[in-house]
């Protein structure tokens, strides 16, 4: 038996440590995760009460359509139902997304260091990928442009990118999109757009009524607090989703996570709140890396990735025997930093303590 020469090499996606494993290895009492761009505010209370409300229907297979949360995020975002792609988590959505439209031959234009899995998914479907480095930690788009040539398929942007927290600005990406051929898609990956501060931050949706071959990626796993129950969406032209929507799994949402983000959208005093607390501690990381003289990239994300100048996996290392979980930066690009995902105040203040005894 042989698996597809394609995926021979590949290694599967690699999350941060969990929890529980690290209390057993270490002898932890406590351990706090500041690994995966999660929330630390958890959800909305709504949240709880759909989801206990929910348990007696688990028989039940959801909605294959997840019809009421469909309603709820077009009426929210103002397109038309028929505009948006359910996936389980935008991971979903990107590798229903290539299995669409990649075949070996074809290409996809990435940036590098950004998400791993828009190369991930385009080298299973044997296609190829041109990857054009960041400058300053942000998509050099004129170079992602001149990149594209006829067997090009999709060009990913992810903005806020991952993992540098930096963010391209809407005049640039409008003169970007007015470059793209029309028959190569652009995938604008929004996991973090909650936590956007910047005025200048492109509107990408109404960009979708000029170019057809746009799609916006958003997702209920980072802000709204739900990344255990895998909601994402891509947003896009009738067409393309119609055309793309056979790739995708049937029932690949399920009951809860449907219920759960529709509640969750429902609440955005929650997730006005969860902005302001997180602009404020992102402050306190950037204050600490001025003190210090760290540098950083200025973040639009509830992350910051900040440059120890030593081995990315000392500083994890020692943070992790103190009870915290993070990325190291030696398998994001970036082998002298750390990716530490903001907490809430008090879990904060510990880890800046221990990073100014490192």
């Amino acid at each position: 038996m042989r698996i597809k020469p394609s995926m021979e090499g590949l290694v599967a996606y690699q999350p941060g440590k969990p929890i529980e494993e690290v209390k057993e290895e270490l002898g932890l009492k406590e351990v706090i995760k500041l690994a995966s761009n999660e929330n630390p505010y958890g959800c909305s209370n709504k949240v709880i009460k759909t989801i206990q409300e929910s348990l007696f229907d688990l028989a039940i297979y959801p909605d294959g359509y997840a019809r009421n949360l469909r309603q709820k995020v077009a009426d929210n975002i103002g397109v038309k139902e028929t505009q948006l792609l359910f996936g389980n988590g935008s991971d979903d959505v990107i590798l229903i997304l290539c299995r669409s439209l990649l075949s070996p031959g074809d290409n996809i234009v990435t940036a590098t260091p950004t998400f791993s899995q828009y190369k991930h998914n385009a080298v299973i479907e044997g296609a190829d990928v041109k990857e054009v480095p960041l400058v300053n930690g942000v998509h050099d788009l004129n170079a992602m442009v001149d990149a594209i040539d006829a067997k090009t398929k999709m060009v990913f942007v992810c903005n806020p990118n991952n993992p540098t927290g930096t963010y391209n600005r809407e005049k640039e990406f409008k003169d970007f999109m007015k470059q793209v051929p029309d028959n190569v898609l652009v995938i604008s990956d929004e996991a973090y757009h909650e936590y956007v501060e910047a005025s200048d931050y492109p509107d990408t949706v109404p960009m979708l009524g000029n170019y057809r071959n746009l799609l916006i990626l958003r997702t209920f796993s980072k802000a709204y607090g739900l990344a255990s129950l895998r909601v994402g969406f891509g947003i896009g032209s009738e067409d393309l989703i119609q055309a793309v929507d056979p790739g995708r799994e049937p029932f690949n949402t399920n009951t809860l996570g449907q219920r759960a983000a529709y509640e969750a959208l429902g609440d955005q005093v929650f997730i006005k709140e969860c902005f302001i607390k997180n602009r404020e501690e992102m402050k306190r990381f950037e204050e600490f890396c001025e003190r210090k003289g760290y540098d950083y990239y200025p973040s639009q994300t509830n992350f910051i990735l900040i440059d120890f100048k030593k081995p990315g996996s000392e500083v994890f290392q020692y943070l992790l025997e103190n009870g915290f979980i993070t990325r190291n930066g030696e398998a994001l690009g970036f082998p002298t930093s750390v990716r530490i995902t903001l907490g809430t105040k008090e879990q904060n203040t510990k880890i800046i303590e221990l990073l100014n005894k490192l």
